[in-house]
């Protein structure tokens, strides 16, 4: 399980940055940030650990069992390919933290970003580290949240806020076209497990829905790697904060797209449909990057275009299929890393230095920043692929790559000669970076002058990620075999030979092309005058400006089309319902010979037909008197009563025990509710409505009994055969209902408890400070409310609340085997206690009752998932249940199932969620308002 504690750390990190937030008086920045830097501190070290059963090509796979069946496990994967991404995000990760402390020294908005920062990192983790893809997904998306919670981080900034909602759009949908792709995969393969997938290389490929699942993959990855049309969020991103730029352009966010490409190419790899998309999107981004950076005069948004541009350098490699490609994307990816992010922290030192980040103002720095001049020198010199630098060694890497590209027929002309174009702008806006802010003359009119300077001890995470930078260009061979070998391993379905750097360097060809890149680049950056005046009259675009635009008029077209459906009528949308599902009902029979199937219907019951006459009237009635809303409830409930007496006729103890439980709680809600409206309501519909309306309820009543008809006349192969087969060998009960619930449907279980709880706080939070001081009272009819807790009442629940709960025990206790269970226990329990708040008023009990009711719903539901989760610890999927026949000394034999506790979960959900309900509805009828909060 190291690769999931490796994931957990952060969250752990960030917790612990959150509680140090809450409960520390002022801790200081420096506190912040050690606390910060220990949860990937101690995943570098974890990673570390496990470096040598990796280079014995011993993948560590781990998995927990959640939901088999569906094919979602927790599952997790440390090869060669997670080790480098997992080291580039703790490491350069404890040295963006440690960057911070210094940028964001004396700003309140510190240990927000520490908590964020940990946050992005756990996600960027569980995207390298996961097994199981659609446990990767969660992952996937919880990267495009926590990118749009640090980019918008200055929410008073409305260019943040603009490029925040840009990047959650694009990474976003191109997120829902990776989920469609990749339950395509999964299907395909037969599992999410990326153990398999990778083995079914044939099967995938020749497989008809191919292109369409690699489409959707690749279109997730090129959004989230921001690859060309989708480049624009990138370089708005740069309003975050500038250690979020530098992880998010290093490490992180933008590399997952990258990742995703090479862990899946094993499987979907070496085919002309993936040369064809990948190769193509990676040239078109590395000249459009490579292009426009050159013209940038903000530094940050230079080096976002230079990102991209190496995004789609890493991109075309990754396409071209070439034996040693993938070996030259990995090799550049970590040279890439390393040399971006201290240029990005340079950045930060000038802008808030200087307050500006023009290069057309910041010039000749060198004089007051010697030192981080210094520093910056090596990963400027990299990037532009200078001799003895790491980023010449992957450049000729690449130029090497390019000229054996055979196939297509233009490729092995167009490649080459792309690339060293490409090459040569990255040169020019390399050297103009450093020159201009270092040398070009003097500063002009900049904000602050003479510039801040910072602590000696700020410039280390430079430092360190220059040297780091320079060792691979001195000690290509010794890096590449030790750490890249293993990552290119992992991503190709044979066993390749380490990369020849010496070869490299006797290459001529790649030499050549080199050193013509860099004096055309030399060349490009001296006429850069004349080009910025060409540029300049170029149209201004401004992608944030078009994407806001676009958004606004999808919006008013939105709106525009929800209000011609939506009206605030619920007249209306429950006809359109209605008439829908008649329409379905109607399309589904149309195709039956006959409506009528061979099974006989039951003989009609006297009293059956009684009892549904009696349903029937009290439903029309309902509909007549629905101007009186006393009436109308009152025969409201005469229908749950009847249905409760259907249940119980038809052998269904436990729906009925429900529904009884239900309408009692539903009736004295509804009271409550209605007792701030009118006693009756004006005659509001006219003869067309009314027309309109028995319309919809006549064809709707007749299309569910023709339905209901045809079903019924037919035999049908039920599920019900499993469960009553299964009940008692599989879930050691006899009351196959409520096994279902604790058992064989748990989750669903738990899903419906979370929703109920879910409604309950969103009551409390409604009604929170609601203050409806005036209640209805209309003359002549107030008379009602002058004894509203009448003493024979009171006697009557208190004497009736140690009963209740004694049956409401014995119900829940007896559960497993008999009608009752958790749920019906608790609507019982409700019932009492609810008895309680009418018989002696709010204030008196809530006087007794000591528990809070958020805090019940709270325990209820940890109760349940603990349930769930205990069976990890013996190896079984989520939710598994055991039991056990015991012989108690006087007793005798007795029962217990493992979802006794779960059931408890639904016991105190239940009694939290309803009574939550129930006290902040019934405050509102206090004289005095809201008073003293409930729950």
């Amino acid at each position: 399980m190291a690769p999931g504690f490796i994931i957990l750390l952060p969250v752990l990190g960030a917790f612990a940055s959150w509680l140090l937030s809450r409960h520390s008086a002022n801790p200081g920045i420096r506190i912040h940030a050690m606390v910060a830097t220990l949860a990937p501190l101690a995943g570098l070290l974890l990673l570390a650990r496990h470096w040598p059963q990796l280079a014995a090509d011993d993948p560590l796979i781990a998995t927990v069992q959640w939901i088999p069946q569906l094919g979602l496990d927790l599952s997790f994967r440390l090869d060669g390919l997670s080790w480098l991404f997992a080291t580039l995000i703790t490491g350069i990760g404890c040295l963006i933290i440690l960057y911070a402390r210094y940028y964001f020294e004396g700003k309140a908005s510190a240990p927000r970003f520490f908590i964020l920062i940990q946050l992005f990192m756990t996600a960027m983790l569980g995207i390298v580290l996961s097994e199981n893809l659609l446990f990767m997904l969660v992952f996937w998306e919880m990267t495009s949240l926590v990118s749009f919670l640090l980019i918008g981080f200055n929410w008073s900034n409305r260019g943040a806020r603009r490029g925040a909602r840009l990047s959650l759009v694009i990474t976003g949908g191109g997120g829902l076209a990776l989920l469609a792709g990749i339950l395509l995969l999964g299907n395909m393969a037969g599992s999410f497990q990326l153990t398999e997938i990778l083995a079914q290389s044939d099967t995938l490929t020749n497989h008809r829905l191919y292109p369409l699942m690699l489409s959707l993959v690749l279109l997730g990855a090129f959004t989230k790697s921001a690859q060309a049309p989708f480049h624009l969020w990138l370089p708005h991103a740069m309003a975050a904060p500038t250690p979020v730029s530098a992880y998010l352009h290093s490490a992180t966010m933008v590399k997952a797209g990258l990742f995703l490409m090479a862990r899946l190419h094993p499987a979907l790899g070496d085919t002309e449909l993936w040369f064809a998309l990948i190769t193509v999107t990676g040239m078109i981004t590395l000249m459009v990057g490579a292009f426009v950076a050159m013209f940038m005069h903000d530094i940050k948004g230079l080096l976002a275009y230079s990102t991209i541009s190496h995004l789609g350098l890493i991109t075309l490699l990754i396409g071209m299929g070439s034996e040693m490609a993938m070996a030259a994307a990995l090799f550049h990816l970590v040279c890439h890393a390393l040399f971006k992010a201290p240029l990005f922290m340079m950045a930060g030192y000038v802008d808030q230095a200087t307050g500006s980040r023009d290069m057309q103002l910041i010039n000749g720095l060198w004089r007051w920043m010697p030192a981080l001049m210094l520093v910056t020198i090596v990963p400027a010199a990299a990037m532009a692929g200078l001799p003895l630098m790491s980023g010449y060694l992957s450049k000729k890497m690449l130029f090497s790559e390019s000229l054996l590209v055979t196939a297509p027929h233009w490729a092995n002309v167009v490649i080459p000669v792309w690339v060293t174009v490409a090459g040569l702008f990255s040169v020019a806006y390399s050297v103009r970076i450093f020159h201009n802010v270092f040398f070009n003359g003097k500063p002009r009119d900049l904000p602050i002058w003479p510039p801040k300077k910072k602590p000696a001890m700020a410039l280390m995470p430079l430092l360190v990620l220059a040297g780091l930078s320079l060792l691979v260009g001195l000690m290509p061979q010794a890096i590449y075999d030790h750490l890249v070998h293993y990552a290119v391993m992992a991503t190709t379905a044979s066993h390749l030979p380490l990369y020849d750097f010496s070869a490299l360097a006797d290459a001529h060809t790649p030499a050549m092309m080199s050193l013509l890149a860099m004096l055309a680049g030399l060349a490009v950056y001296a006429a850069r005058k004349p080009l910025f005046a060409i540029h300049a009259r170029l149209p201004d675009v401004d992608a944030k400006d078009i994407f806001e635009t676009v958004m606004q008029r999808t919006i008013r077209f939105s709106q525009t089309l929800v209000y011609q459906l939506e009206n605030g009528s619920l007249q209306r949308y429950l006809a359109l319902i209605l008439l829908t599902t008649v329409a379905l009902v109607a399309w589904s029979l149309t195709g039956l010979e006959q409506w009528r199937g061979p099974v006989p219907l039951s003989d009609l019951d006297p009293l059956v037909v009684f009892g549904i006459s009696i349903l029937c009237l009290s439903a029309v009635g309902v509909v007549l008197f629905h101007r009186y809303r006393l009436p109308a409830l009152l025969l409201l409930s005469v229908t749950g009563l009847f249905v409760t007496l259907i249940f119980a006729w038809f052998s269904a103890p436990d729906l009925a025990l429900t529904q009884l439980s239900v309408e009692v709680m539903a009736v004295v809600i509804m009271m409550l509710a209605l007792s701030f409206l009118p006693q009756t309501s004006p005659r509001e519909s006219r003869l067309p409505r009314v027309l309109r309306d028995l319309f919809v309820a006549v064809a709707a009543g007749s299309g569910v009994a023709a339905f209901t008809y045809a079903v019924l006349t037919r035999p049908s192969n039920s599920i019900s055969d499993f469960f009553l087969t299964n009940s008692v060998p599989g879930g050691g009960g006899s009351n196959v209902v409520n096994v279902i619930l604790v058992d064989f449907r748990g989750f669903d279980t738990l899903g419906e408890i979370t929703v109920l709880g879910i409604a309950a706080v969103a009551v409390f939070a409604f009604t929170r400070n609601l203050n409806l001081k005036h209640r209805v009272a209309e003359s002549g009819h107030s008379h009602w409310v002058a004894e509203p807790h009448p003493v024979f009442l009171q006697v009557v629940a208190h004497m009736a609340l140690p009963i209740a709960l004694l049956v409401s025990a014995y119900i829940f206790l007896r559960g497993h085997n008999m009608p009752g269970g958790g749920f019906i226990a608790g609507l019982v329990t409700a019932v009492a206690l609810t008895l309680q708040y009418m018989a002696g008023g709010l204030a008196w009990a809530h006087e007794r009752m000591r528990t809070q009711f958020r805090s019940l719903i709270g325990a209820g539901l940890l109760m349940a998932l603990l349930t769930g989760m205990a069976s990890w610890v013996f190896g079984y999927p989520f939710l598994t249940s055991t039991f056990a026949h015991l012989d108690w000394p006087l007793i005798g034999e007795f029962e217990l199932a493992s979802a006794l506790m779960f059931d408890l979960g639904v016991y105190t959900t239940v009694v939290g969620a309803t009574l939550l309900i129930l006290a902040n509805l019934g405050k509102l009828m206090t004289i005095a308002g809201p008073g003293k909060e409930i729950g």
